[in-house]
């Protein structure tokens, strides 16, 4: 089979409202790159299927420390479960071995009829509420070639289709979705590109460019959404630069999205150190002022989604 024809995927999410309009079902592909220490999905980072580990379920039974071919799990009556990740491999024996889903395996690799199949199970929410599906990530543009197939046929299902991305990825892999594609979706977490370099691992000029690109196309309504963290991104005077650049480019809406600390539990069954323990949510009342002063820039601003 042909590689473009199957996505590395690590959640389809129905029943989602906060990824676009209406009810909808979300498409996490696999694989970014940025490095976000805050990520709430850091699950989605890595661009191979990974092993996420949780211990609360283990019975002690031993079936993964016999399937485990290079020895990277031992279980003691005093320690419990103990995974050596240096020694470990990936090859995801013990997985499939477990019988109580305490090991799961993150990350599939799926064709586009098997996920647009599962997508179709729900589309008469979508019709009843004015949603669809939304393809998000870790970032769709590292695989664009499936990418643009599942949207396509999503398009040829009828479906509102959403694309939300960090903007990373070749202009020409961005150009070939917008025109099967609705909503554009598209994440701002900080316009001073050497900040973003700092905390992301990637200056954030092929981001803008792409996103001045997108909209100057003008073929998807756009939303830019701000993943809101307290002294780095949340300014006044910084929300104010991201609403005159929305105002510029014609954007329909600022979302606003307060950190949270989804991304810390997931760390620890990945087996890696949550970098981010500085990380805080502005207050509710900066909140505010932050929304207000959006407004009066004059363009729709929600919270949380």
């Amino acid at each position: 089979m042909n590689d473009k024809e199957k996505g590395l995927i690590f959640n389809i999410q129905k029943f989602c409202v906060h990824d676009g309009p209406g009810i909808r079902t979300t498409v996490f592909m696999k694989g970014c790159p940025l490095s976000c220490p805050w990520c709430s999905n850091p699950e989605s980072q890595n661009f191979v299927p990974e092993m996420m580990v949780r211990d609360i379920n283990c019975r002690g039974c031993g079936a993964c420390v016999q399937a485990c071919p290079r020895g990277a799990i031992t279980i003691t009556k005093t320690a419990g479960r103990k995974i050596n990740r240096e020694k470990c491999d990936s090859c995801l024996s013990c997985v499939a071995a477990c019988l109580y889903d305490s090991l799961k395996q993150c990350g599939k690799y799926l064709t586009v009829a098997k996920v647009v199949n599962e997508v179709l199970q729900d589309k008469i929410f979508y019709e009843n509420s004015g949603g669809g599906v939304t393809l998000s990530g870790g970032e769709p543009l590292s695989q664009p070639a499936f990418a643009k197939k599942f949207l396509t046929a999503c398009k040829k299902e009828g479906l509102h289709t959403a694309l939300e991305t960090s903007g990373v990825g070749s202009w020409t892999s961005m150009e070939s979705l917008l025109p099967v594609v609705d909503l554009l979706l598209f994440d701002i977490k900080q316009l001073d590109s050497d900040k973003h370099r700092k905390t992301t691992g990637i200056k954030n000029d092929l981001i803008l460019e792409n996103l001045q690109k997108a909209a100057r196309l003008g073929l998807s309504e756009l939303w830019l959404r701000v993943p809101l963290i307290a002294s780095f991104n949340d300014s006044e005077n910084h929300i104010r630069q991201i609403a005159t650049l929305g105002i510029e480019l014609g954007a329909q809406k600022i979302s606003l999205l307060p950190y949270h600390e989804g991304g810390k539990a997931k760390s620890k069954q990945l087996g890696k150190t949550y970098s981010y323990e500085q990380g805080k949510a502005p207050g509710e009342n900066h909140i505010r002022k932050l929304k207000h002063l959006i407004e009066k820039e004059g363009l729709a601003v929600t919270v949380g989604n």
